[in-house]
């Protein structure tokens, strides 16, 4: 089993209004869209490795929150389990790199029509709920 972790990333939008946005990474070697994640280091906690891995790929560091559940697939013929947080976004400035070449900040709404997995959408609402709680 491949373990690997990742964040939905959010921040406050600019303007005032209370929808969040939310920030969704396109990998040129997949040609993808998906939230920020990646695979766990040697005897790296799966929360470590989401936040750590958010910032390899987005430049921002965040506050974590709530986990959001855990998305199960094959990845090149292995079974794959990635476990979620929401996290809200605190700083940082994007440099497009060899892994991610692009980075979107989009309504819920743009960010469920945007990722290219379906098994990734519900992850949006997951953090629609969490924020809500909040």
């Amino acid at each position: 089993m491949v373990l690997a972790a990742g964040c939905v990333l959010w921040r406050h939008p600019r303007g005032g209004d209370s929808t969040p946005e939310i920030c969704l990474v396109h990998r040129p070697k997949y040609d993808d869209w998906s939230h920020p994640k990646g695979k766990l280091k040697r005897a790296e906690g799966t929360l470590a490795a989401a936040v750590r891995e958010v910032f390899e790929e987005t430049g921002h560091r965040c506050a974590p929150g709530a986990p959001l559940g855990t998305v199960s697939y094959l990845a090149q013929g292995r079974p794959k389990q990635v476990s979620y947080w929401a996290a809200e976004a605190t700083d940082g400035v994007f440099t497009p790199n060899d892994e991610v070449d692009r980075i979107a900040w989009l309504t819920p709404e743009a960010a469920r029509d945007r990722l290219t997995q379906p098994r990734d959408r519900f992850l949006v609402d997951a953090l629609l709920t969490a924020l809500h709680a909040i």
